[in-house]
């Protein structure tokens, strides 16, 4: 049972693999920029769900939003010498994009600590892979005003926003988080976990008008752009919120059968409010607990892969069919730590 990878597994929504059919015919170049059908729906889902003041152009497709990690630094013009603050516990391609563009990644939770250095941009991750973390508003806010004095950038990656369980998520694009500005703020959004598209690469960015026209015109010279036939499933994706609550609910079954399956098995989980994985610990050294769920054929990812703070945790992933959850959890429950 292979809970190492948060890789969706459930069937692409017919809505949307419809929508890519009908758009195949796609003889000219795709918009950089997108359609203005795709950019419209991104624009109405952020205000419909998560009460975000967007216009379709501030708006821009990406190719996956891994890709738009990597490379945002790059395409921002951070470069030697500046830094790059991504979450104590994170995933690696906060900092990897950080290296490629040869500034310096910084691991922190408390901004206040970094001093008056050359910080151009601060990533946000609520709901946080690994952990589950959801992030307050107030701080939130905070870190959007501490970044503005300085003049940097805040990125929230939010492709787990629709996954809240114990907690609320909000969208840094929310008034009460950006106080109704959306200068130097960006929101990062992901269809391969709410829609089952990780395959069509397909996300988007939405925020500061200035910066959301910098990075199309980086973008459209770097040929990043998204193919027509994807950016029409896109629209209707982002259009529709039925295929996401059956998905939701999905994910929360999955979530209370692992999570009695490790606690019967000795585990404790922690933080954990949403996201799609449970954050767990015996008190041992991660690999120890990876080692002892692999001899019951339960994989999971050691904790300390996403930061020293992870060093006694394992990540359990919610992204197995029903089959393989319930068969991890009679394999665990029945057996004495």
């Amino acid at each position: 049972m292979d809970l190492s990878v948060g890789a969706p597994v459930d069937p692409t929504p017919p809505l949307v693999q419809q929508a890519l059919a009908g758009a195949t015919d796609a003889p000219g170049y795709p918009l950089t920029r997108g359609t203005p059908a795709v950019r419209s729906a991104v624009a109405d889902y952020l205000q419909r769900r998560w009460g975000a003041h967007v216009l379709p152009d501030d708006v821009l497709p990406v190719i996956g939003t891994k890709e738009l990690v990597a490379w945002l630094p790059t395409l921002l013009g951070v470069g030697a010498g500046d830094v790059v603050v991504h979450p104590a516990l994170a995933y690696p391609t906060y900092a990897v994009g950080a290296v490629l563009a040869g500034a310096t990644a910084v691991a922190s939770d408390g901004l206040t600590a970094l001093g008056p250095g050359p910080v151009r941009l601060v990533w946000l991750n609520s709901p946080a892979n690994p952990d589950g973390t959801v992030l307050p508003v107030e701080h939130m806010a905070k870190v959007v005003a501490w970044a503005r004095e300085r003049d940097a950038v805040v990125a929230s990656d939010e492709c787990y926003l629709e996954f809240g369980w114990d907690a609320e998520p909000a969208s840094i694009l929310h008034p009460e988080v950006c106080g109704g500005s959306l200068d130097n703020v960006l929101a990062v959004h992901s269809l391969s976990k709410r829609s089952s598209m990780a395959g069509y690469r397909a996300g988007a960015v939405a925020g500061d008008p200035a910066l959301v026209r910098s990075l199309h015109e980086t973008r459209r010279h770097a040929g990043m752009v998204v193919p027509a036939p994807v950016q029409a499933a896109m629209v209707a994706a982002f259009s529709d919120d039925a295929h996401v609550d059956t998905q939701r609910e999905r994910y929360a079954r999955r979530r209370d059968v692992l999570a009695e399956a490790l606690v019967a098995a000795g585990f404790t989980i922690e933080r954990s409010e949403g996201s799609l994985y449970l954050w767990a610990t015996r008190h041992e050294p991660a690999l120890a607990s990876v080692a002892w769920l692999a001899e019951r054929g339960v994989l999971v990812a050691p904790g300390h892969f996403y930061g020293p703070g992870g060093a006694d945790f394992v990540r359990v992933s919610l992204t197995a069919t029903d089959e393989r959850v319930q068969a991890a959890h009679d394999r665990l429950a029945r057996r004495p730590a």
